[in-house]
């Protein structure tokens, strides 16, 4: 692999990428590992480290502009991963029956690998912007922290999030929630004396886990909305007066997080308190807009044809399309979206090559 004259094996870069840890942090050293081999290939590179440990990479390759055709990005976290549950190193960066095995193999880091084997081989004459980010999987934490003026607004930004080398037009928006309910402690024995936050928590819990009336979008599908965590109680002759609940919710056009809050806090009750962790717009690309069909067919001959696919999952599309001047949005990649996060965690190697086809046909053509 010798990226001063362009060329790049993804697959090796992806199996370095795998073997550094960065599951819920410790992205630098991922980070530098993606600048040494970006600037070894002639791009500007800027590693900005907003948080120890934690860094995001902005290359630059070709003429000043005051807008590039195309933006590639994608992230260097991934989830966590406990080794005790794999059946191999979530960290070894194997390949084995034609599959790259390891966390972070299919969301998203040969995803990443992919766009930088693309990029280092496409011509130097071509402005070419790419932004790879820390924290994603918690709310996109690494791009929200991005200098803008480090940035030059795009036409097109392509996101390598797995979607099996599909075209898709944007996602869902994402909206965290903590739920508080207060109560009042009370010996166990005379709970008559207290207030159970714990029980007025889990009715609300169980109102909002049940409820069947979420709206349901024509592109992007239903409003989802999970209870993902609760917390209650110290012991059990102790009438808890404090119990918290977290809540994932998938927004839809026409059922933002406005009207989210609105409906989940009439289904919990007056008396719990509720708060925003996370707040991400959802994104969706026009198939009409201009340059989008020309983009889909580069990437996946046949793609503009078929009827646009917007993913549940949100992307770092949902910070970096305001700091880029409202580019339109694709998000294509290698892995496989049923492996993202999921124990033994794979992608296929033939579609690392395939996808790193694709991003060379749309840089050659940008």
């Amino acid at each position: 692999m010798d990226a001063r004259d362009g060329t790049i094996d993804a697959l090796e870069l992806a199996r370095r990428l795998v073997r550094i840890d960065t599951r819920g942090g410790g992205e630098r050293a991922a980070a530098d590992l993606v600048a040494e081999v970006l600037g070894d290939a002639g791009f500007e590179v800027g590693v900005d480290e907003p948080e120890a440990g934690r860094a995001n990479v902005v290359a630059r390759r070709g003429p000043d502009v005051p807008r590039v055709p195309v933006t590639l990005t994608g992230h260097l976290d991934t989830v966590p991963a406990d080794p005790s549950g794999w059946s191999f190193d979530p960290l070894g960066g194997e390949v084995r029956d034609g599959r790259l095995l390891g966390r972070g193999s299919s969301d998203m880091k040969a995803g990443v690998a992919c766009q930088i084997a693309a990029a280092a081989g496409a011509a130097r004459d071509r402005p070419l912007q790419l932004v790879f980010t820390f924290g994603e999987e918690t709310g996109c934490d690494g791009a929200a922290r991005l200098d803008p003026a480090s940035l030059v607004p795009a036409d097109l930004l392509v996101v390598a999030e797995p979607t099996a080398n599909r075209t898709v037009l944007g996602h869902k928006g994402t909206l965290w929630l903590r739920v508080t309910a207060r109560g009042v402690s009370a010996h166990g024995s005379r709970p008559e004396l207290g207030r159970n936050a714990l029980a007025a928590l889990a009715a609300a819990a169980t109102r909002v886990h049940g409820h069947r009336g979420w709206p349901v979008s024509p592109t992007h599908g239903p409003v989802t909305v999970n209870v993902g965590t609760f917390r209650a109680g110290v012991q059990p002759n102790l009438v808890p007066d404090h119990a918290e609940m977290r809540l994932d919710v998938r927004t839809v056009p026409g059922f933002g997080s406005d009207e989210a809050v609105a409906e989940i806090a009439e289904l919990c009750g007056p008396e719990v308190e509720l708060e925003r962790l996370v707040d991400l717009p959802g994104v969706g690309t026009d198939p009409a807009s201009p340059g989008v069909a020309r983009a889909l067919e580069l990437l996946a001959p046949g793609a503009s044809a078929r009827e646009p696919e917007y993913a549940t999952y949100f992307t770092d599309a949902s910070v970096l399309t305001a700091m880029l001047g409202d580019p339109a949005v694709v998000v294509h990649g290698p892995g496989d979206p049923e492996q993202a996060h999921v124990t033994d965690e794979s992608c296929s190697v033939p579609r690392i090559e395939e996808a790193v086809a694709a991003f060379r046909r749309l840089l050659g053509a940008s």
